[in-house]
């Protein structure tokens, strides 16, 4: 079995609180969390997880599934001394959120899965991409990626966290990226949704196209225990849109699931 590298940040937030481990989307490193994470850690210990070959990640040369990046996350818990967390995660990150609700019953007590699906975009699309990326770097996708992620207006009222993510996405290696977009072309879990028993929150963005409320609310309705929200002000990175807004429904989530 593949178990692809993945970096985690150190957790941070107070000491015997519950673990929510945060994963990042495609082309993004933890930097996407930084603006919600004071609001969560402030509740919980937080770490967050590079994708292989992004962020702090070291690069991949061997092929991965989306399930194999789960697997990686439930092994760096582990090396934590964790055997129960919380998990949120955008996009990629929520993929690999239900492959690890999947694959790893037990450990997740409850999920937010932000921006994602059950199944992401066309294959093709995902082979034709990482053709690109082989062929011309990630620099070729900051125009288009500045159009799918944020939402209008979001560039001119949040310029550091908007501009730091598209500089992440011109520094992740080509090559983990070209396997991150093969594995996302290789992923459906839509027949497997009914499997997942915890409860999860599925959040969309209003101005999101890549993954519109349709998406999201495929998975609160397939699993047994789901509930989907928008959020007015974000598209496909809703915690650089709206990170407070991101950070005050993860927390009442969160909450809500902890009393119960």
């Amino acid at each position: 079995m593949t178990v692809p590298p993945i970096a985690v940040t150190a957790p941070v937030g107070p000491e015997g609180a519950p673990l929510l481990v945060l994963g990042a989307s495609l082309g993004t490193s933890s930097v996407l969390w930084e603006d919600a994470l004071p609001a969560l850690a402030a509740q919980y210990r937080v770490a967050v997880v590079d994708m292989p070959g992004h962020g702090a990640s070291a690069p991949v040369t061997e092929p991965f599934t989306i399930g194999e990046i789960a697997d990686a996350v439930a092994r760096a818990v582990a090396e934590l001394g964790e055997e129960h967390v919380l998990y949120a995660g955008v996009s990629l990150g929520g993929a690999v959120g239900l492959e690890l609700l999947l694959r790893h019953p037990g450990l997740v007590s409850a999920a937010a899965i932000i921006a994602s699906g059950a199944t992401l975009g066309e294959p093709q699309g995902w082979i034709d991409r990482a053709a690109q990326v082989r062929a011309m770097s990630t620099s070729t996708l900051i125009i288009g990626s500045a159009q799918r992620w944020f939402a209008p207006g979001s560039i001119e009222r949040n310029p550091v966290i908007t501009g730091r993510l598209l500089h992440v996405l011109q520094d992740t290696d080509d090559e983990s990226y070209a396997k991150c977009c093969e594995a996302l072309a290789a992923y459906d879990v839509r027949d497997r949704l009914g499997e997942i028993a915890v409860p999860v929150l599925a959040l969309w963005g209003d101005h999101d196209e890549v993954t519109p409320e349709s998406s999201l609310r495929l998975i609160a309705e397939g699993v047994q225990d789901g509930r989907a929200v928008g959020l007015p002000g974000a598209s496909h990175l809703p915690p650089a849109d709206d990170a407070a807004g991101v950070a005050t429904l993860l927390n009442d989530f969160f909450a809500e699931e902890d009393a119960a």
